[in-house]
């Protein structure tokens, strides 16, 4: 199993892939973290002005700009945990994997070691973007960006675990959907577009509301304890939705289950069939 992971570490770590990936989650991240604290810092006295508009109190802030990290970031370690998986099948480079190592099971236990390990890399990343660009930011609009307190802390803590989770879900997505450009494209077509409508649609109703917040964005927001979608995505501030949320650790067995169900469902299928 050693062998193996460290074989699983030299095929991501020599390709430009994945420091091309964080220089992009930098920049989306920080770019977004900065904005949303401009904005928010400077609107914050109108809002708070305003009954009809959702009401922000300012030390709420802080929380809600760290977690872009994984609000926006998320899909950067989900692509590429499925990319190290559906790169292999394009390539046919698993063949002399499994001739070097035939346990396939072994193979994909540490390709999902190294993702997740890969995926907390991501979520420190993305936290050093948001948090400081968005810390920046607040402290200059007047609001405490609460570094000091460990609340704060142990949000940066589930951050990075969910885009570790996120990574093991995408190396689970890769296996069970080995084409490279359908694998890609599901991925961006429901975190993207059908996600979010289904986030939106099932708030409208209580009863849809107990459903969505299974959704893995969802979930993931909750284990984070924060996201600009569940604060003001929905317009619940303003009672045009209802939000429903699972506790923190719950949320955190959702994406866990998600990220088992997907990836014992490709060991099943495509992982077991010939490859060459």
């Amino acid at each position: 199993m050693i062998g193996a992971i460290r074989s699983e570490a030299l095929k991501i770590t020599t390709v430009r892939l994945w420091w091309i990936l964080l220089l992009v989650l930098v920049g989306y991240v920080g770019f977004t973290a900065g904005l949303l604290a401009g904005l928010l810092g400077a609107l914050g006295d109108q809002m708070s002005a305003s009954p009809g508009a959702p009401q922000l109190p300012p030390e709420s802030l802080p929380p809600l700009i760290y977690s872009t990290a994984t609000s926006v970031g998320y899909v950067f370690p989900l692509i590429f945990g499925a990319l190290s998986v559906t790169t292999e099948f394009r390539y046919q480079t698993l063949t002399p994997t499994f001739l070097a190592q035939p346990q396939r099971a072994v193979v994909l236990g540490s390709k999902v070691v190294v993702l997740a390990v890969a995926g907390f890399v991501f979520g420190f990343v993305g936290l050093v973007a948001s948090m400081g660009l968005g810390a920046t930011v607040l402290g200059l609009t007047g609001i405490d960006p609460q570094l000091g307190q460990s609340e704060t802390w142990l949000l940066a803590a589930r951050i990075v675990l969910a885009m570790g989770l996120w990574a093991v879900i995408g190396v689970g997505v890769g296996t069970l959907i080995p084409n490279q450009i359908a694998s890609i494209v599901v991925v961006l077509a429901f975190t993207q577009f059908v996600e979010p409508i289904l986030r939106f649609g099932t708030s409208i109703w209580d009863w849809t509301a107990q459903v969505g917040k299974f959704l893995p964005g969802a979930a993931s927001d909750a284990l984070v304890g924060s996201s600009i979608f569940t604060s003001m995505g929905t317009g619940a501030g303003a009672g045009v939705g209802v939000v429903q949320t699972l506790d923190w650790w719950q949320g955190g067995l959702v994406l866990l289950g998600l990220a088992a169900f997907v990836t014992i469902a490709g060991f099943f299928t495509s992982w077991r069939r010939d490859v060459t």
